[in-house]
């Protein structure tokens, strides 16, 4: 684990809040010298702690219907396929648009995360898009209704 301490989480957690902040903004905020700052931020990037910088899209643009879809394939007569066809199940889904985050659950296992303008398109999308995939197992949908922590995120993965 990567050690911090109180100054570093400081900055990050201001530029997490607002990473269009000049340094001279972070350094009146934190009631340290601007060189301080600098110096802290250049050894956050050197350290691979802070990767980039980029923005999360307000709510005009972010879908209003959410689900983490799972999806478990069936395994094939030759086991050694399971593997390429999780993968090529991955690939194909990370190239729709409406699909924001792909993921591996185990060994037989997909999760998405799905966004959509309304319910009945997100379970069109699902219907007529993943459940027809071929030599599927289960596809479970779990509708996102509300978030208490991370709604951030999905401003953060919705593609333009």
């Amino acid at each position: 684990m990567v050690q911090l301490d109180d100054l570093d989480r400081a900055i990050l957690r201001i530029l997490k809040e607002d990473a269009r902040l000049t340094i001279s903004e972070i350094a009146e905020r934190l009631k340290r010298p601007e060189s301080t700052i600098h110096f802290r931020i250049k050894k956050l990037q050197e350290r691979n702690i802070i990767d980039k910088y980029t923005i999360v899209l307000g709510e005009n643009l972010q879908p209003k219907s959410l689900a983490i879809v799972y999806i478990q394939a069936e395994t094939p007569i030759i086991e050694d396929f399971l593997e390429r066809y999780i993968r090529h199940i991955m690939k194909t889904l990370s190239l729709l648009p409406n699909v924001l985050a792909v993921a591996r659950s185990g060994k037989d296992g997909v999760v998405a995360l799905i966004g959509e303008d309304t319910p009945e398109k997100l379970n069109r999308f699902v219907d007529e898009t993943i459940r027809v995939l071929p030599t599927l197992k289960r596809v479970e949908v779990f509708t996102l209704d509300e978030f208490s922590k991370g709604d951030g995120l999905v401003g953060f993965l919705v593609g333009v």
